[in-house]
């Protein structure tokens, strides 16, 4: 079972828009499905709400640091709840799935992101789940960095909002540890967008 859903963006008004930031967007929307507010928690570095879902406690968080320090507030959360790695769903960014895309994961490589890095590093664990929003790629590595932190165009961004909208319609059964039918769903509901050669994990 998922206990803490947490999504990784950074924070201030010039990145709100930025593409790194989908995890936030996530967040926010599963917020307003829930009907439960985000508040900030020095404790935890970062924005939280506390809601039950599935029979047992939840959390929501947006970690308040920067991107590549993601790890402390979402650790810190974690080990006060005393909440397991594999009870932890991280949603992100992933520059190798088009926009409109998304995939469920458990454990592996960081992949180079920041976020993940960091979370990795304070978990001492990479045995958490991932909810990878695609974001496309630039074509350059060398264009990574103004990418991620560039604004979608409009097409891309209302793909990413669907995607949004189509993946936090299962926080109930991610909550209730149902994650072979999450993973199912998710990645069916989602299929008909995907671009040739897309990473199919």
């Amino acid at each position: 079972m998922i206990k803490l859903f947490a999504g990784l963006g950074n924070p201030g008004a010039q990145y709100e828009q930025s593409r790194h930031n989908a995890g936030f967007w996530w967040i926010d929307h599963a917020a307003d499905v829930l009907t439960v507010s985000l508040a900030p928690r020095a404790s935890f570095h970062g924005q939280v709400a506390q809601t039950r879902l599935a029979g047992h406690n939840v959390w929501l968080l947006q970690p308040r640091t920067f991107m590549n320090r993601s790890g402390q507030s979402v650790a810190a959360l974690a080990r006060f709840y005393k909440i397991q790695s594999e009870e932890i769903l991280v949603v992100h960014d992933e520059l190798d799935l088009p926009p409109g895309t998304a995939r469920l994961k458990h454990g592996g490589g960081h992949g180079g992101h920041n976020g993940l890095r960091d979370i990795h590093s304070q978990l001492g664990s990479a045995d958490y789940w991932r909810l990878r929003l695609g974001i496309g790629h630039p074509g350059s590595g060398q264009d990574v960095t103004g990418w991620v932190l560039g604004r979608p165009q409009s097409s891309d961004f209302d793909a990413i909002a669907e995607a949004i909208r189509e993946t936090v319609k299962h926080l109930e059964p991610l909550a209730a540890g149902q994650m072979d039918r999450a993973t199912r769903d998710i990645h069916t509901r989602l299929r008909q967008t995907e671009a040739p050669g897309a990473d199919p994990q």
